[in-house]
């Protein structure tokens, strides 16, 4: 059963320091939006490691300085599992925010963590997974090969949720991140046209990731509508030329 079948999200609270890890056990035990419950508490890495072994863990909260393995490093080897957690950063240290994206956390969080802060952590958390497990397993996944910043990342295209056209580039947005590929729209849709609908002159959209349709505003256009989409905050805007498509994509 899936965290979201079972209700409140599992979660692994990893910290050396006990009395940190105290105080994470009672802010989870106040989250309500999402509900969430702490399973397991691991001091070092290698507990964290045992635990997730055998237990069924939706979501990591990671202290990154700690005896032995960091949290960084560990999140490093988390990649390597089939379905790993979802990943929220807590610490001290704010200047390794960027190191802990790199390793696709869905939130970083500094200490000490207010509830609200928290929540919404748990929030994203649980969006990442409601995306993941909308995608089936699939050796044979077309991937992306992006080139950004001096290395190669290969995203697959079922992570995508939409394909923006920027100037020269097109932005490529999954749950987690956005990254910037070199083409066109053109060639994306005429690719991969079973996987995602066109609802903008600029705009791709995942067909399996539309939650809704709703009124939407726009400085240089005005009035007008726009897609939300599963585990994106920000809603892509819809032609009117192409609303009557979402329209039948949504079967209203």
């Amino acid at each position: 059963m899936t965290a979201l079948a079972s209700g409140a999200l599992r979660v692994l609270v990893v910290d050396d320091e006990p009395l940190a890890r105290s105080r994470l056990r009672t802010l989870l035990g106040d989250c309500k939006t999402p509900a969430a419950h702490c399973v397991g508490e691991a001091g070092h890495a290698a507990q964290a490691q045992e635990l997730l072994g055998r237990e069924r863990i939706d979501v990591a909260l990671l202290d990154i300085h700690m005896p032995g393995e960091d949290g960084l490093s560990l999140a490093r080897s988390l990649q390597k599992l089939g379905k790993k957690p979802a990943l929220i950063f807590v610490t001290a240290h704010a200047e390794h925010a960027l190191d802990a994206f790199e390793v696709d956390a869905v939130d970083y969080l500094t200490k000490p963590v207010r509830l609200e802060r928290l929540q919404a952590a748990l929030a994203k958390a649980e969006r990442y997974l409601q995306s993941r497990a909308m995608v089936l397993d699939d050796a044979d996944t077309p991937m992306l090969i992006i080139q950004e910043r001096g290395r190669t990342e290969r995203v697959p295209v079922r992570d995508v949720a939409y394909f923006k056209a920027e100037l020269k580039y097109v932005t490529v947005r999954t749950v987690q991140r956005s990254y910037i590929l070199d083409g066109s729209l053109n060639e994306l849709e005429a690719q991969y046209g079973e996987l995602f609908l066109r609802v903008h002159r600029n705009a791709l959209i995942a067909r399996r990731a539309v939650r809704a349709l709703e009124k939407h505003y726009e400085p240089e256009e005005g009035e007008g509508w726009a897609v939300r989409l599963l585990g994106i905050e920000e809603p892509v805007a819809v032609s009117r030329r192409q609303l009557a498509s979402v329209r039948a994509l949504l079967g209203r």
